[in-house]
């Protein structure tokens, strides 16, 4: 009996092996697509949003408002040559839009850019849930492939027991037929098995150092608790208050820098009350809700101002009984790294959102970059200098040729030297 037994047995488990192989295979593209989000939060999300227009125009539908998708992909990989050579769509969104161009992204592949588009049009306004299309009512049918995956821990386990039964049944047709049956070693015994492990448990191992050692120092989303509730929401997105307005160094400094009270009280000697409580309350990141007129008061107490009598608290000696307020530090780069904000901003027109993320959507600031050396790298790889208009490039002739010949239609600041250890290290 055993005979047929056994020779049924291994074409069953062959059978199953067969099948997990190509049920895999079949579910290897969705494994390895582009992710649309991940792609878009990395490179987008700084200046786009896919509901509203935020830095630039909303992105839900935009494969449906461009010429053709190769446009979009040449758009994508380098839109001041477009807008260089004078094409009809790109000229009108620069003019919407300007004096902000979009960022070239040429190491995005086309299938990237697709898998963007796919996630900006997945995009649903919560409030308003979804627009069902015109003319039906079909709901879109939710993915299959947990399917694949139930069906693959089954068969994996099928194919388990199968073994298990045919050594069994190995095990009793030898007996029958008189053949010594060899000793089975416990799988935790097997060598095999213990090496398998022990090369696991190093590669993780590696991968836990390595990682570790990679991330020390870094501190991306990072949202510690300041002394007052301050929203940059309701400051610079509500009420429109511009960016320079309080952070005066950002076109002119190396910092920034951080407003004074008196720089708040400007505004605050009128403004006693928070009165959008109802139409934007204010929310910290674990769902408290927090009194605006309270935080105003806080800043009251740090500037010495009496709203009563509306006039500055006086010490003895005549001075203003003021304070500053201690706010917590969010982005920190090594002391080893020079970063100057004036060559960013006036330089190489970056956005405030490149950086810092949807800052005019923030409550409470966080560190939305991870401001690595890498992801510094490649931003100094994609991002154009202004070149043409700055007498410190002058000495690049080269360039400067190449752009009035139409060889290029930007420097970018790694054709300047803006990866060379010495620029950002001291």
């Amino acid at each position: 009996m055993s005979e047929y037994i056994k020779p049924m047995l291994r074409s069953i488990a062959k059978g199953i092996t067969v099948l997990v192989i190509t049920l895999f295979a079949t579910n290897l593209t969705a494994i390895a697509a582009p992710d649309g989000k991940a792609i878009f939060m990395s490179n987008c999300a700084s200046c786009h949003n896919p509901l509203k227009d935020a830095t630039g125009p909303a992105l839900k539908g935009v494969d449906g408002r461009v010429p053709s998708k190769e446009w979009l992909y040449d758009w994508v990989h380098n839109p001041s040559a477009m807008i260089a050579k004078g094409d009809k769509h790109a000229t009108e969104l620069f003019d919407k839009w300007k004096p902000t161009v979009m960022t070239s992204f040429p190491s995005l592949s086309k299938e990237e850019i697709d898998a963007v588009v796919t996630y900006v049009n997945s995009v649903e306004d919560k409030k308003k849930g979804p627009e069902p299309t015109p003319g039906t009512e079909t709901k879109e049918a939710p993915g299959n492939n947990w399917i694949y995956s139930l069906v693959t821990i089954i068969l994996l386990a099928l194919a388990f027991i199968l073994w298990r039964v045919n050594s069994g049944l190995k095990r009793v047709a030898n007996e029958k037929d008189g053949v010594q049956n060899t000793k089975e070693i416990p799988f935790w015994r097997n060598k095999v098995v213990i090496a398998l492990f022990s090369i696991t448990v190093f590669i993780m191992a590696g991968y836990w150092l390595v990682n570790g050692a990679v991330e020390m120092g870094r501190q991306q989303n990072y949202q510690p608790l300041q002394p007052i509730f301050y929203s940059h929401k309701v400051h610079a997105g509500i009420n429109q208050v511009n960016c320079l307005y309080c952070h005066a160094g950002a076109e002119k400094s190396r910092q920034a820098m951080i407003p004074s009270t008196n720089v708040c009280m400007n505004c605050h000697k009128q403004i006693k009350e928070y009165t959008g409580a109802e139409e934007h309350p204010l929310m910290t990141a674990e769902g408290e809700k927090i009194d605006g007129t309270a935080e105003i008061q806080k800043l009251y107490a740090y500037a010495g101002w009496d709203p009563a009598k509306k006039e500055y608290k006086r010490k003895p000696n005549g001075e203003i009984d003021a304070k500053p307020v201690q706010w917590v530090k969010i982005h920190n780069l090594p002391d080893h790294v020079y970063f100057n904000h004036s060559q960013h901003v006036a330089v190489g027109k970056v956005q405030c959102q490149r950086c810092h993320g949807t800052i005019q959507e923030m409550d409470e600031v966080y560190q939305f970059s991870p401001l690595s050396m890498g992801w510094c790298i490649n931003c100094h790889r994609q991002t154009e200098v202004q070149f043409t208009a700055n007498n410190y490039y002058t000495i690049f002739k080269k360039y400067h040729e190449e752009i009035k010949s139409g060889k290029r239609t930007g420097v970018t600041v790694e054709e300047i030297g803006g990866t060379e250890c010495q620029k950002c290290h001291y």
